[in-house]
């Protein structure tokens, strides 16, 4: 993984200090809070309903074990013994004191993470697949061009006020495992003819993608650029939407409102010309550390190994299918450390927790551990015969759930417990579902079937990418609950669709097990629910909902 040099240290010690006398200037009453609010925001710092939150940043959702500690060490030291991974792979505190703030991001600065650009209008933490270096599908490592994204988006001058927030993902594979086609822009690593007759490595874009109020797919702009002009042409997009996105409408200020009303030719027109124009002026490919960051990045010593695991318990058996992933090694796996028990809060994980996972993650897989989307942990490395091992100091500490895309490994946002932005809990519903389904016994007859909960129009919870979304609303001061169907976020991207009239808290439960009992009534074969979802349309549904 990625070390910081000397400028990437003094630049975030830097930062820390500036924080520092800001917060210092506020609580002495010498900024008001609208003052202080954009200096917060650009530090990852947000005032919530009941104390600050810090957002930290992973970037491309890969740390060492070192990092965890220290993310579990802050936990008890300055929160109340927890944290929360996120669909965009950071991490929350949700009880931060600003007094302690500063203090927080120099133990950060210790182990070489931040807060910088998690809030705000600039260019937010750069998202990856989580299975990046190692899965056995990719055609190279995306994590080094999301790298070399990273530094170029820090503090970049152009783009510290955008219009609006601004989220770039990287992948590398046919999969989509990082939902890119969600973002502002996705970059597909991509494989093209040469003229010489061989290959050449590249880069597809597409760009005007989100979900939130107005949900987009991303339209493919460019379907080829040269991998060491890939920085040149992200840069010719931003230029386009820092240009003419809408800074008077906070809800028509994203990339996707501008490609969307522009038209996508029209948009992709003014890109092309802003390429062109970038590299006549000589803005040069950033060859040179690109070539400087690849070695962070390349493999572990793999050793061979078993190839197969013993099935003798059944337990371990299904958590082996359920909780692995292919490795490009076949003597390797990466494991799912599940963040969804029965009855849990979504992607919470105590103190102790992550320095458990820590420890795992320097005896078993090379000392990396990643951040899934899915609000989920992965060890990316793990040789098949340790595998057992693994599994039962998993079973043992809470966080061997055997889940993982099944009903019960739901998303959820932290929802009207915390944000101020939310209309509706999502906690309490998340836990009440898993624990209905896990009761029932029907979570292993459904197979691959994700369920997000947003508690707002905001769509933290990827509401509008679930099989099945459910979307809190406030409705005359009561909590409501919008139930909706066929969503994707992988390479079969689909907006879900709203069912009808919403429904309480309890009648949003009946109505996720109403749907389940449809889609096993109506499935052929092996179709995942989203299969069938679009084989049979919404009305059998509807029928069965609404009468």
């Amino acid at each position: 993984m990625y070390k910081y040099d000397n400028y990437d240290q003094q630049m975030v010690d830097a930062r820390v200090e500036e924080f520092r006398d800001q917060a210092r200037r506020r609580l002495e009453g010498k900024l008001t809070e609208d003052q202080f609010k954009p200096l917060r925001l650009m530090n990852g710092l947000y005032l919530q309903l009941h104390a600050y939150m810090l957002r930290v940043a992973i970037p491309y959702g890969t740390l060492n074990s070192e990092q965890m500690i220290a993310l579990g060490d802050i936990a008890d030291k300055y929160d109340r013994g927890y944290g929360h991974f996120t669909t965009r792979q950071n991490l929350q505190y949700n009880w931060i004191k600003l007094e302690d703030a500063a203090d927080i991001l120099a133990d950060l600065a210790k182990v070489e993470m931040h807060a910088i650009q998690t809030s705000g209008n600039c260019i937010r933490n750069i998202s990856s697949d989580h299975f990046a270096g190692a899965a056995h599908d990719e055609l190279v490592d995306p994590r080094p061009y999301a790298e070399l994204l990273r530094q170029w988006s820090s503090f970049h001058p152009e783009f510290t006020y955008l219009p609006r927030k601004f989220k770039i993902a990287v992948i590398a594979a046919e999969k989509d495992r990082a939902a890119m086609r969600l973002h502002d822009i996705g970059i597909q690593i991509v494989k093209n003819d040469a003229k010489d007759g061989g290959s050449e490595i590249g880069a597809r874009f597409f760009v005007g993608g989100g979900m939130g109020r107005t949900p987009m797919v991303a339209p493919m702009i460019r379907d080829f650029v040269p991998l060491d002009q890939l920085i040149t042409y992200a840069e010719a997009c931003l230029r386009v939407y820092n240009r003419y996105g809408r800074r008077d409408n906070k809800y028509k200020a994203r990339i996707k409102i501008l490609v969307h009303e522009l038209g996508k030719d029209e948009y992709t027109r003014q890109v092309e010309e802003e390429f062109a124009h970038l590299l006549k002026q000589g803005v040069e490919p950033p060859r040179e550390e690109l070539e400087r960051i690849k070695p962070y990045f390349s493999d572990p010593a793999f050793e061979d190994g078993p190839k197969s695991v013993d099935r003798s318990d059944p337990d371990f058996a299904v958590w082996v299918d359920r909780n692995t992933h292919r490795h490009k090694h076949d003597s390797y796996v990466s494991a799912v450390i599940s963040l969804k028990p029965v009855g849990g809060i979504p992607g919470d994980a105590t103190g102790e927790q992550m320095r458990l996972m820590a420890r795992l993650a320097k005896q078993y897989s090379f000392d990396e551990l990643r951040i899934m989307h899915t609000q989920n942990v992965v060890l990316p490395h793990v040789k098949i015969g340790d595998l057992h091992a693994l599994w039962t100091e998993l079973e043992a500490a809470g966080l061997g759930s055997p889940n993982m895309d099944t009903i019960e490994d739901m998303i959820a946002c932290p929802g009207l417990d915390y944000c101020s932005l939310a209309n509706a809990r999502s906690i309490p519903l998340a836990q009440r579902i898993s624990e209905r389904f896990d009761a029932s016994g029907k979570t292993s007859k459904l197979g691959e079937l994700k369920l997000k909960i947003s508690g707002c129009i905001n769509a933290c919870g990827h509401h509008h990418a679930g099989h099945i979304g459910i979307l809190g609303v406030d409705r005359k001061g009561v909590e409501n609950y919008q139930l909706s169907l066929g969503g994707s976020e992988a390479e079969d991207v689909s907006l879900a669709k709203i069912t009808g009239p919403g429904f309480t808290e309890d009648g949003v439960i009946e109505a996720v097990d109403t749907v389940t009992n449809v889609y096993l009534a109506n499935k052929q074969g092996e179709e995942r629910f989203l299969d069938t979802y679009r084989r049979i349309g919404m009305e059998p549904f509807k029928e069965a909902l609404y009468g």
